[in-house]
C-alpha cells in the first residue's frame, strides 16, 4: 500500500506540471499577440505616412492651381 503523503506529493506534482504547462501557453499567447500589437503598429505608421504624403502633394497641387486664376 501507498502512504498517503507519497500520494499526495504526486497529486501535487501533477497539478504543479500542469499549473506551469497552462501558464506557459499563456505566456506563448502573450508573445504573439505582442508581435502582432508591433506589426499592426508599423502597418498604421506607414498608413499614418502616406497618408501625409498624399495631403501634402494634394495641397501643393491646390495651391499651385490657385495661383493661376
Amino acid at each position: 500500500m501507498v502512504p498517503k503523503e507519497q500520494l499526495i506529493e504526486e497529486r501535487l506534482d501533477g497539478l504543479t506540471k500542469k499549473v506551469d504547462d497552462g501558464f506557459k501557453q499563456v505566456d506563448d499567447r502573450f508573445k504573439r499577440v505582442d508581435a502582432d500589437i508591433r506589426e499592426l503598429r508599423s502597418d498604421m505608421n506607414t498608413l499614418k505616412y502616406g497618408l501625409l504624403s498624399a495631403t501634402v502633394v494634394i495641397l501643393a497641387a491646390i495651391l499651385g492651381s490657385a495661383s493661376f486664376f
